[in-house]
């Protein structure tokens, strides 16, 4: 489980990391464009209240340059009929007060400042209501305009549904404010806010807009689809990543494999050569017995027979060990290699790293940390102790079949002793047994049923060439430990 959390966790990593790098990417395009529709409806709506407000003004300037009417005839008395934003229009004489009396000094206020700034003038607010009056001084009369501020919104053009838009707009001034629309409130998330003065000296209104965006209107469907594009991408980069390894290591196996074919050739040369020296000793011994025995006059036949029966037995004896050759072996290419310095950790992470395919198949927890002891430099050939590590793991996974799969423990430690770099290999399977012992790196000697007995054998013999040693015992409660040992490198190298 924990070499799964460290082989998967970088890819985990990854697709959170780009997961998030890319959300925030497509919320910040999402809110860059809210932002931008929220301004230019706001600029829409600033437009047109201002084009109303100076409508008001041109109004006003326009009755001021009327003719005076005479008689009865008021012709501004019908501005309400014709613009239902005015509710009421006020003209005063010069020579008389303003007819409203509640407003009268507010009214004539405005009206001293009209004439002073040669425009219209705000008189009297009430944006709780919607209602202000806006005055122009004129001669011979002056006018007031009762104005209905919420019926002024010209909501046929509005750039918003005022019922379901999210942002809310107001009239402010002097601390009062008019709310032409209320918008969507939000408990949290980004706030969008922006103020315009209406293009009207005399009806300097400010308009505000606050729009609140929650987590909710984020675009969570781009999201989930850049997630999940961004998981299909990981896993055919790590399925990739993974045929590559598989490559890799089939062909690090078999140049181990073509490697092991060699030695194992001068290997299997040296053993037959001794078991084949004795038997093939034998059988010239009692031949050339055999032809004497005949030679003799009389010949003893007897004997001769007995002679040539040991003989016999001798050859059937040397089938046997020629018979342990099950396969050709191929002949590899020539060519060795000097020692030099090597970090013993690096080579068996390298050798178990082509064997994790073997560890799943058989359920085996191997063990194994790199980091447990300062680097271990060793004086060796590469392929050499490449080779030796290898057979060792393989000989510990061999020996594990026979242990139930829950109890299957292989443990693999590198240290020092003195000059020396060790290397154990301790499996927990059923050990090895005492009379087994002593010829465990004997030539086609196994304790495997159908084992060529060869590659402790080998493994021991180039141990040995690089001036090292390769020894086994039995470890407790049980299993099997297999040692080697290797001079450490010079401190000067």
């Amino acid at each position: 489980m924990k070499q799964w959390l460290r082989t998967q966790g970088g890819w985990w990593l990854a697709w959170l990391a780009l997961t998030a790098v890319g959300a925030v990417w497509i919320a910040r395009a999402e809110l860059a464009q809210m932002h931008q529709d929220f301004e230019t409806d706001v600029r829409i709506a600033h437009r047109l209240m201002s084009q109303q407000m100076v409508q008001y003004d041109a109004v006003l300037a326009t009755l001021a340059l009327l003719e005076p009417s005479t008689g009865a005839d008021h012709p501004e008395q019908r501005l309400p009929s014709v613009y239902s934003s005015i509710l009421r229009v006020q003209r005063r004489d010069r020579d008389e007060p303003w007819s409203d009396g509640a407003q009268a000094a507010a009214l004539a206020a405005a009206e001293a400042r009209s004439r002073s700034q040669q425009r219209a003038e705000l008189a009297v607010l009430d944006l709780v209501h919607g209602r202000y009056v806006l005055v122009i001084g004129a001669t011979p009369f002056s006018y007031a305009l009762d104005i209905d501020l919420a019926g002024s919104v010209p909501w046929r053009d509005w750039p918003m549904n005022p019922q379901r838009s999210p942002v809310r707009l107001s009239l402010q001034r002097d601390g009062q404010q008019l709310v032409l629309q209320p918008g969507v409130p939000a408990a949290n998330g980004w706030r969008f806010d922006l103020t315009k003065p209406l293009a009207s000296p005399s009806q300097p209104f400010d308009l505000v807009a606050e729009r609140q965006v929650g987590w909710g209107e984020l675009p969570w469907r781009g999201i989930a689809g850049w997630a999940v594009a961004i998981a299909v991408l990981l896993a055919g980069l790590w399925a990739a990543q993974r045929q590559r390894v598989a490559r890799r290591r089939a062909e690090e196996l078999l140049r181990l494999g073509q490697v092991a074919r060699l030695n194992a050739l001068g290997e299997l040369s040296a053993g037959l050569a001794h078991e084949l020296n004795q038997p093939l000793t034998a059988v010239l011994a009692n031949a050339q017995a055999a032809r004497r025995l005949l030679d003799d006059d009389p010949p003893d036949l007897a004997t001769a027979r007995d002679a040539m029966g040991q003989a016999v037995e001798q050859a059937r004896r040397a089938a046997g060990v020629v018979g342990r050759l099950r396969r050709v072996i191929e002949r590899p290419e020539a060519g060795g290699e000097e020692a030099k310095p090597l970090v013993l950790q690096e080579v068996v992470r390298s050798a178990m790293h082509l064997l994790v395919p073997e560890f799943t198949k058989h359920a085996i927890n191997a063990q194994f940390d790199a980091t447990a002891q300062a680097p271990v430099r060793v004086q060796a050939e590469a392929v050499a102790l490449e080779q030796i590590v290898h057979n060792l793991l393989m000989n510990a996974l061999q020996a594990l079949d026979l242990v139930p799969a829950a109890e299957r423990r292989l443990v693999v430690s590198v240290g020092r002793n003195g000059q020396e770099g060790v290397l154990t290999v301790t499996d927990n399977g059923r050990g090895i047994a005492p009379e087994a012992l002593p010829r465990l790196f004997e030539p086609f000697f196994s304790t495997r049923e159908g084992g060529l007995g060869l590659g402790l054998s080998l493994s021991e013999t180039l141990a040995s060439g690089m001036g090292g040693s390769l020894s086994a015992a039995n470890a407790s409660p049980r299993g099997a430990r297999f040692t080697l040992l290797l001079p450490l490198v010079a401190p000067s190298q």
